[in-house]
């Protein structure tokens, strides 16, 4: 079914009438003209055969002129009775949660040790790939993005748009944001975008394959503050801690995750953070709260405007007539009347 047209004030049509009533209640005025008095003026009309006038005339306005204040008056209440077009009910997915992405974008992560599609790639690469799926599917949440190394950045307060989110994700770069591996400043700076927003769910996820730099905040202290908040963090190790050069503190994202009530994750590989995915959709479940939305256009100016439009043209068309009047009228005086000298003078001839 398409759409219907509907008044959403239906009942100020039934005031149609009204003008009736108040002409019903309230006649036109009678205007009493001045006379003379006479006892034989009965006599006088008898003999002259003329009809007297009434000593009382009725103000009358012209058929032309009330049939446009009709139409107007028709027209005005069309348009405080709001005609609609009114469409199908629209579902649309309700928002329940913000989850927020905190990522490491340090130096170690440019490490080409995982495979893709059967090519080498960069941690942050694989992760940037992965991560586009998860953030597609999770159509009913906020989602926004802090990055971080040496400082913390906002890549994207919590939005619903996600493909812009998945857009800025894909400009993003190892090194961005420094060096260094500051955990402890990341987390804090995602308690900060939390802070702005009301909603009851609040999920952060913590990606990085590092240990904190030890600068500033340290991560349990953050972890603290963010369980005050109630903020569940689920941190995810990238990388295999097992591997020479591994800087991957898997005690301390385990302890963050812990005071949060969330879950810690390890990442060796693409293959393993898809399950990781897998597995946070059935801890963080989609909640589809569906709102239902009607879809109206307003038609009201439509008869606003054609009111508007037959007033100025019928005041113009108005305003001609009695101009044409007049002219002729002054056209009428200026025609030179016979003398009568001139005619007595041509019969004597």
């Amino acid at each position: 079914m398409g759409e219907s047209f509907e008044f959403a004030y239906q009942w100020v049509l039934y005031l149609f009438p009204l003008p009736l009533l108040m002409i019903y209640l309230f006649p036109p005025m009678r205007v009493r003209k001045t006379a003379l008095r006479a006892p034989f003026f009965m006599h006088a009309v008898a003999a002259g055969g003329d009809k007297p006038n009434p000593s009382v005339r009725q103000l009358k306005r012209p058929w032309l002129r009330s049939l446009i204040v009709w139409i107007s008056w028709a027209l005005i209440l069309t348009a405080v009775a709001r005609p609609q077009l009114v469409g199908e009910p629209e579902q649309k997915i309700k928002t329940t949660r913000n989850m927020l992405i905190v990522a490491d974008l340090s130096f170690s992560m440019v490490q080409k040790d995982w495979t893709l599609n059967s090519e080498a790639v960069s941690r942050w690469d694989a992760v940037k790939h992965l991560l586009a799926d998860f953030i597609a599917e999770r159509k009913s949440d906020r989602i926004g993005a802090v990055l971080f190394g040496s400082n913390a950045y906002t890549l994207a307060p919590f939005t619903s748009d996600l493909s812009s989110l998945q857009l800025m994700l894909d400009d993003t770069g190892v090194g961005m944001a420094g060096q260094q591996t500051n955990i402890g400043r990341a987390i804090g700076k995602g308690i900060e975008l939390f802070d702005n927003d009301t909603l009851p769910q609040r999920v952060m996820l913590l990606i990085t394959d590092g240990s904190d730099s030890g600068i500033g905040m340290s991560p349990t202290d953050a972890a603290v503050l963010a369980q005050q908040d109630s903020i569940t963090i689920h941190t995810i190790g990238i990388g295999d801690p097992a591997k020479p050069g591994s800087d991957l503190d898997e005690e301390m994202l385990q302890n963050i995750s812990e005071l949060t009530g969330g879950q810690y994750f390890l990442a060796m590989d693409s293959e393993a953070m898809s399950r990781v995915y897998e597995t946070l959709d059935e801890l963080e479940p989609i909640d589809y709260e569906v709102e239902t939305y009607t879809p109206v256009e307003e038609l009201y100016y439509y008869p606003l405007i054609a009111v508007i439009l037959l007033s100025m043209v019928f005041q113009y068309t108005m305003g001609i007539i009695r101009l044409l009047k007049s002219l002729a009228q002054a056209a009428g005086k200026n025609v030179t009347r016979p003398n009568p000298a001139d005619e007595f003078k041509t019969e004597r001839i």
